[in-house]
């Protein structure tokens, strides 16, 4: 039912749990964020907030004001609930803290098997290490 004047787009949303991706039928000229509330899918999902969420078309991001095109999906993201940089930064600490314990942990068994005396301490460190144990 393609009117010359209108356009079939889609508008997506998901969480976790579920999903839902409706098909519209809009006047040319609509922004995606006019399609998104015509679709009426905030009904469909408790606590959507259109007028802030940010939106993209086929995954990547646009302007709520992006006028939309035959075809075009409408994806409305939901906000971060982490900080990706943040989470980086952190999962890269681990890494490194962890790398650091193991080395710590091979190292005294890797010396004390070695007739190789420690050239950084200058000398035999295997009474050094025995008491440490």
């Amino acid at each position: 039912m393609n009117v010359d004047n209108t356009i079939a787009v889609e508008v997506a949303y998901a969480l976790p749990e579920r999903q839902a991706i409706l098909d519209v039928e809009v006047p040319q000229g609509t922004t995606a964020l006019e399609a998104a509330r015509l679709s009426g899918i905030a009904v469909k999902f408790e606590g959507i907030d259109l007028d802030n969420a940010k939106l993209g078309i086929f995954g990547k991001a646009v302007s709520p004001q992006q006028v939309l095109k035959s075809g075009d999906r409408v994806e409305i993201y939901r906000p971060l609930v982490a900080d990706p940089k943040e989470v980086r930064k952190a999962r890269a600490a681990r890494v490194k803290e962890r790398k650091a314990r193991e080395q710590a942990a091979q190292s005294p068994s890797a010396s004390s098997s070695s007739s190789v005396p420690d050239s950084t301490s200058g000398g035999d460190t295997s009474a050094e290490e025995s008491e440490g144990r």
